[in-house]
């Protein structure tokens, strides 16, 4: 068994505590907090669990650092991005391999930040660790999904990645009001959708599935449209009123030759009637498709629902599931970063461990 610690205990943390404790192979070894509230609170109260696991959040990252294998790092790196990566480097000097969603820009390690890649890799050598860093949105339906879906055509002239979302499910005040915009005035520019924010964020998943498939990247270009609420409407969030920003497309292509070959295209709203001619689920609040425009052309629609939860949940649960799936092969390989094209969508487990996934 492979002990876990997951640092965060917000969205992606509480998904990841509920994850760690059932994956095939995982230990749920501790809980890292910065908040001196919520220490000693059992980890079951994070994840929404009915039966205390025994297991409490601490403040004290050496001692959580100290008995653990891996660390599921879950804290926000959005608007803290140097502070997410002194905290990953101190986990790989501790000798923990590190998964994690906080730090866009390492989706692909070939094109991050040099001295990110340098610190970090360093760090990894230094502590016979190693890190693997996939995104949220989720980064499997935007990376490897797309390569493997493009292995099963003779032909290809684009390769579509889209998300299509209603965010009034997705209760994240700050991320849906502040870095989306919803509810914002339409003269002002959210954080998510200033010029070069998108590449930064998608931009490595572009330069993944080209070097996936042979295809250099020239160039990254960005197509934003807004559109405000015809009227005024209420969610868990609170209300959002009309004329204020109630939908947003977002579209990141990849040009290869003077063609645009790969797109990343992120369709989403605070209500579904907003934006009512824009592309919409086929089914439910959302889901991702990839599109490869081709021979044959073909399209693959994943949606993912948990008990209880709401897509956005099961979203996060995917993208937790990958993260941790990588922990056991990230064990076996030599110290470094690692991206989503390195580790297999499923990783092999040994079969008497593989076998405990059937409910």
């Amino acid at each position: 068994m492979r002990r876990v610690v997951v640092w965060g205990t917000g969205n992606m943390g509480s998904t990841a505590i509920r994850s760690t404790l059932a994956f095939p192979g995982l230990e749920l070894a501790g809980v890292i907090t910065s908040a001196a509230a919520k220490a000693g609170r059992d980890a079951a109260s994070f994840a929404g669990l009915p039966d205390d696991t025994g297991v409490h959040a601490t403040t004290d990252v050496d001692a959580a650092l100290a008995d653990c294998d891996a660390v599921a790092y879950m804290a926000s790196g959005d608007i803290r991005p140097d502070d997410a990566v002194a905290d990953i480097e101190r986990c790989l000097l501790a000798g923990a391999h590190v998964v994690t969603p906080s730090l866009y820009s390492l989706y692909d390690p070939r094109s991050a930040p040099r001295d990110w890649v340098d610190r970090l890799t360093a760090a990894a050598e230094r502590g016979n660790a190693t890190l693997l860093v996939s995104g949220v949105d989720p980064g499997w339906a935007n990376d490897a999904l797309a390569v493997m879906a493009a292995g099963l055509c003779t032909r290809i002239r684009t390769i579509h990645c889209q998300e299509i979302f209603d965010y009034s499910t997705y209760d994240q005040p700050h991320a849906v009001r502040v870095s989306c915009g919803f509810g914002g005035a339409m003269d002002e520019t959210p954080m998510m959708l200033l010029p070069s924010i998108p590449t930064m964020v998608w931009g490595g998943n572009i330069r993944l599935i080209g070097r996936g498939l042979g295809l250099e990247i020239d160039d990254i270009t960005e197509v934003v449209e807004r559109r405000p609420l015809e009227e005024s409407v209420e969610n868990v969030m609170g209300r959002f009123e009309k004329g204020t920003q109630g939908a947003f497309r977002l579209k990141i292509i990849g040009w290869s030759g003077g063609l645009d070959r790969i797109v990343v295209d992120h369709v989403t709203r605070i209500d579904p009637a907003c934006a009512p001619d824009w592309p919409q689920p086929d089914e439910g609040v959302g889901e991702h498709r990839v599109f490869v425009d081709g021979d044959p052309q073909l399209t693959i629609v994943s949606r993912a629902d948990v008990p209880g939860g709401t897509r956005a949940d099961g979203g996060n649960t995917t993208a937790a599931n990958r993260l941790l799936g990588a922990i056991e092969w990230l064990a076996t390989q030599k110290p470094g970063l690692y991206d989503g094209l390195d580790v297999p969508l499923h990783p092999p487990l040994a079969a008497e461990v593989e076998a405990t996934r059937w409910a």
